[in-house]
């Protein structure tokens, strides 16, 4: 019985226990000492486990089935038309300092690419994980595009050249995306038994999210608990999110299900890659606005636990 309730409610669970280990870490009085230690684990491990994730996933995927589809270029045209709408209210209306934190983490939130472990809610949700992934490729690239050229406009004081920017995000996404792709390409050649393998594993790039969904929680109630906004503000930017949050899945869900894609369309647009979307935030705005993103991550993970619940439950009335 305790462990169907785990399965069953798996994401909700990962982030209670990222957010109570966090106070507990903030409360022991061995919290502070093991802060470096912990710190420097988390950073080895998160990147293994997004690795570990994708390689599991890619290994499930027929190569001829990654290819452009008609809703990509929807989904795309969506965030750069929202970002630049944004960009041109900051940069022509007049308005409050924050006002501006309020849109600039609305702005980081719609340009921001799709999460590169998405495909792994994608496929547990009975969508095509090929797709998103094709969509994940071609929304880094937006990003990687846009970002250096467009949010110096809002903050000019940010002191990096648009080249140097680009290499940054790449540096961070593309590693993760291309290496575990282009290793199980050479498992399903080279090594088709180990490739068999991992292809038939069931659930298990799930509990690995699980795990970093974990980790992820607990940063983001961090950065929420020892930030020096207001409680007013903060709420109204984590709320500005959770609009966000809401409107794309929505879209992504009504484009993609235009073109018989509706799972895949909602996980494209819906789920943001938050780490960078943070470091985004940090880099070209105000600090502030990475509340936006921060909370993002919590709404996003809410939704996918919905939509999980609703199959689950769809599957339980067929049994009978």
């Amino acid at each position: 019985m305790l462990l169907r309730f785990i399965k069953n409610w798996t994401l909700p669970l990962a982030m209670l226990a990222g957010t109570l280990g966090y106070f507990f870490l903030a409360k022991v009085s061995f919290g502070g000492l093991a802060k470096p230690y912990i710190d420097s684990f988390v950073t080895i491990l998160m990147p293994i486990l997004i690795f570990s994730q994708l390689l599991l996933t890619f290994c499930k995927i027929e190569m001829h089935e990654l290819k452009p589809k008609s809703w990509h270029g929807w989904l795309l045209l969506f965030q750069i038309v929202s970002c630049l709408l944004i960009v041109v209210l900051l940069v022509y209306l007049p308005m409050g300092e924050t006002y501006r934190e309020v849109f600039e983490g609305t702005m980081v939130c719609l340009i921001c690419p799709t999460a590169t472990a998405a495909a792994v809610i994608t496929g547990k949700l009975g969508g095509s994980a090929a797709s998103l992934t094709t969509y994940t490729l071609f929304s880094n690239l937006l990003a990687a595009l846009v970002v250096p050229l467009v949010f110096p406009m809002i903050e000019p004081h940010a002191d990096i050249t648009f080249w140097a920017a680009s290499q940054k995000i790449l540096s961070r996404v593309f590693p993760l995306l291309l290496l575990p792709f282009f290793l199980a390409c050479f498992l399903r050649v080279y090594v088709p038994k180990i490739h068999h393998l991992l292809s038939n594993t069931r659930d298990v790039a799930f509990y690995l999210w699980a795990v970093a969904l974990a980790i992820v929680s607990g940063q983001t109630v961090r950065s929420l608990a020892n930030s020096d906004a207001s409680t007013s503000v903060e709420i109204m930017i984590a709320f500005a999110g959770l609009l966000t949050c809401c409107v794309q899945f929505y879209l992504g869900k009504k484009m993609g299900g235009y073109y018989g894609e509706r799972i895949s369309g909602g996980q494209a647009l819906g789920q943001k890659n938050t780490v960078l979307a943070i470091w985004m935030a940090y880099t070209y705005l105000n600090p502030l606005s990475s509340v936006g993103p921060g909370s993002y991550v919590l709404w996003q993970n809410m939704i996918n636990s919905w939509q999980l619940w609703k199959k689950r439950k769809k599957e339980q009335e067929a049994e009978k």
